[in-house]
This record gives C-alpha cells, sequence and structure tokens, in this order.
C-alpha cells in the first residue's frame, strides 16, 4: 500500500479553543481545553474526546470491513468508548480506551463467529495499533427480533 496524507489545519480562536478543519473536508471542529483543566471549556471537543472518538471509528470501519468480508449478517451495531485520562509520574497520558461494542445478529448459530470478528477488528484497528494507550473491549452480542 502506498503512503496517505491527512491534512488537518488548526486556528486560535480565543483563550483556550481553536478551530480545526481540512482541505480534504466539508465541515470544520471547534476544539478546546476540556472542562477539568484550567480555563477549560464546557461542551466542545476536546484532544482527548478526539482521540477517543478516533480509535472508535476506526474500530467501527475496520469491524464493517471484515464483516462484509466474512458475510456477517448482522441488523445493528452501535459503540460507546471511553477514554481514561490519568497523571502518571506528572505526566497526564491517555492510559486506556475502552470499546464496548453492541451487535445485533440475525442467528443465534452465528453468535461465536460474531465474537471472533468483533475480536480480529479490534486487533486489527489500525489507530489503535498507532497509540501507546491500552485498548481494550467488552463486547455485547444480541440476537435480532427482526426476522427474515
Amino acid at each position: 500500500m502506498e503512503v496517505h496524507n491527512y491534512n488537518v489545519n488548526l486556528k486560535w480562536i480565543l483563550g483556550r479553543k481553536g478551530g480545526i478543519s481540512s482541505p480534504e473536508l466539508d465541515n470544520s471542529i471547534k476544539v478546546a481545553t476540556p472542562p477539568q483543566f484550567p480555563k477549560g471549556i464546557e461542551g466542545i471537543w476536546s484532544p482527548e474526546h478526539l482521540l477517543t472518538a478516533s480509535v472508535v471509528s476506526c474500530y467501527m470501519t475496520t469491524f464493517l470491513s471484515i464483516a462484509e468480508n466474512s458475510k456477517l449478517e448482522f441488523d445493528e451495531f452501535t459503540c460507546a468508548a471511553k477514554g481514561k485520562l490519568e497523571n502518571i509520574d506528572g505526566k497526564y497520558l491517555m492510559t486506556e480506551i475502552i470499546l464496548e461494542p453492541t451487535l445485533s445478529i440475525y442467528k443465534e448459530a452465528n453468535t461465536a463467529r460474531a465474537e471472533r470478528i468483533l475480536q480480529k477488528s479490534e486487533a486489527a484497528c489500525l489507530i489503535s495499533n498507532s497509540i501507546k494507550s491500552k485498548v481494550t473491549m467488552t463486547p455485547t452480542i444480541k440476537i435480532s427480533e427482526v426476522t427474515y
């Protein structure tokens, strides 16, 4: 695979707030220091939220690709994610990203297969593999009430 670049521009707005955009994308996002820090701002995406969002969105896209290639039929996929920030030896670190995917499948017989695909997706996620934070996953698999 060839090298790919993803361009992001940041412009400071005021105080502890800025905006990020990309020449490749239509939307911009406001970012700020989270409210847990001095002069932090509530209600605006923080770097900590964005890191957590990067992991969970990469996990989703990896899952969708692997599920499609595996021909796994499902009718719903959601995933909550929690980023854990800690002060270790005087440095703030995102020490853990906890993924809590919920997958709804049509056939109970596919439960073990679905579990393997969820696990394989976590192991193959390129963002998870690119960070030093520990990534853990607690999946839930449900059998869909919709039948075809």
